[in-house]
């Protein structure tokens, strides 16, 4: 993107020279990243760049738009360039101390979403608000998700970080909704009380290996925390832990739903059917086919 040039550097031209950049660093979204990063740097929508094909940006938007670029391709993910994420239709802010909400995550939320709505019908009481938790809730993407469509619920969100927490209280504020979700620091569970009083735990916890964490890419592993990632050497560790403690404190036809790698799927089932806490496990498939939500609810009587 150098000045020199005759033509000028026109919208259009910015994003379709910095499209085949971002392909030859192996970007698989290139179109988009230079979208996104182009809005951003424009102080716009990424719709509004469709009716601005012809317009040149002054001097200063393509001086953050080449800054921006530059370090997009250095690997750093464009969603902690632009500060923000999409998640459920709804916008989250995120940083380094948070991972960036995926796709796959949503079945978490869907599957809350439908087992409240079960247990709603079951107990014919639309006002008593549910309490539900979201363990290690980073942004609180699941958290916020799960309240903004559950009008009739009470989140508490956990996490160990307290920088990711900073991050969670600012969504919550920001989607209005401080009088239903408290954001708490903690491990796990163990901030609440051993005694059964939930009606559903969320959580996408740490469950890659300390082998595979060496496998991943070099965007996740210099960027994303590693804390929110690893969970040791099984890639059960923390999802064992979780298992035990939501037992002792969901109720009766309470629900666990958590995400994990398909990698460890039988592992998972083989934990909560020796735990004995839990009725018959299902999976939730992600869209690619593959195990990606374990979902477990303790037996009604």
């Amino acid at each position: 993107m150098t000045t020199e040039q005759a033509d000028p550097w026109t919208v259009l031209r910015l994003l379709k020279w910095t499209t085949e950049f971002f392909k030859k660093r192996g970007s698989e979204s290139a179109r988009l990243d230079a979208e996104v990063l182009l809005a951003e740097a424009r102080g716009c929508s990424r719709i509004e760049l469709y009716t601005a094909f012809n317009e040149e940006p002054p001097p200063e938007v393509r001086e953050a738009f080449r800054e921006l670029v530059r370090r997009r391709g250095d690997g750093t993910p464009v969603a902690y360039l632009v500060g923000h994420k999409e998640f459920y239709s709804l916008d989250f802010r995120v940083s380094e101390a948070t991972l960036i909400p995926r796709p796959e995550t949503e079945h978490v939320v869907i599957e809350a979403l439908d087992h409240a709505k079960r247990l709603i019908a079951l107990s014919g009481d639309a006002t008593t608000p549910l309490q539900i938790v979201d363990v290690g809730t980073g942004s609180g993407a699941i958290a916020i998700s799960v309240a903004k469509n559950l009008p009739h619920c009470r989140m508490t969100a956990i996490d160990l970080s307290p920088d990711a927490l900073e991050i969670a209280k600012y969504n919550i504020q920001n989607h209005g909704l401080t009088d239903r979700i408290d954001a708490i620091q903690g491990d796990c569970l163990l901030p609440l009380p051993a005694e059964p009083h939930l009606h559903i735990v969320c959580s996408n916890p740490p469950y890659v290996t300390t082998a595979e964490y060496e496998g991943l890419s070099k965007e996740v592993r210099k960027f994303e925390p590693q804390m929110a990632l690893v969970s040791g050497p099984t890639g059960t560790e923390i999802i064992a832990r979780l298992i035990e403690q939501a037992s002792q404190r969901l109720v009766a036809g309470g629900q666990l739903i958590f995400e994990l790698s398909p990698m460890i799927a039988d592992q998972c089932i083989a934990i909560l059917r020796d735990s004995k806490q839990f009725n018959e496990p299902k999976f939730i498939r992600d869209l690619a086919g593959h195990r990606r939500v374990l979902a477990a609810t303790k037996p009604s009587s």
